[in-house]
């Protein structure tokens, strides 16, 4: 059965679609405050001929902060759109999580003998704080995965309310 026909699977993916289009609106609302504030500045600097301490910085700032969340959402929307294509094709696995390092992860699979098998290696894809935590507290419990394609894996467990992409580490030469 594929992953997406579990309601919990639509519902975690349903809350990263929501994280990434409230970053996308900040974004695009940031943007749109710059602009204005923009005009508000040259308007008040023409009319007045006062300039106005560290609007230019705050225009700046706007503009340049709300481009970088509207591109985390647009990026957001694009590994969810991935991921549920992915879970709409492949079914969940159950395997149980080892913490290897900060973002490293080892998922082994449901039946595992360290004697005869490999766990799957894989590095949190997230650089948040929160989410890398939020895994973290998932050590030794049980884990549902799925591959998305032939490097990146998708995982969530029973109560975390969303899903977390992973990828396996490069090899060092």
């Amino acid at each position: 059965m594929p992953a997406l026909d579990e309601p919990t699977t639509r519902t975690a993916l349903a809350a990263h679609r929501a994280g990434a289009l409230r970053w996308l609106g900040g974004g695009v609302i940031a943007v749109v405050l710059g602009l204005l504030l923009a005009a508000a500045v040259v308007r008040i600097a023409r009319d007045s001929g006062e300039r106005l301490p560290y609007a230019g910085s705050m225009v700046v700032a706007l503009f340049l902060g709300g481009t970088a969340a509207a591109a985390a959402g647009i990026g957001g929307l694009v590994r969810t759109r991935r991921w549920t294509a992915a879970l709409a094709r492949e079914p969940w696995r159950l395997g149980r999580l080892r913490i290897a390092g900060p973002a490293d992860l080892l998922v082994e699979p449901a039946g595992f003998d360290e004697l005869v098998g490999e766990p799957v290696r894989l590095q949190l894809s997230s650089t948040a704080i929160w989410r890398t935590r939020a895994v973290q507290r998932l050590a030794d419990a049980d884990v549902l995965y799925a591959p998305v394609s032939g490097r990146e894996w998708v995982l969530t467990a029973d109560g975390v309310g969303t899903v977390f992409g992973a990828r396996t580490p490069r090899r060092r030469s």
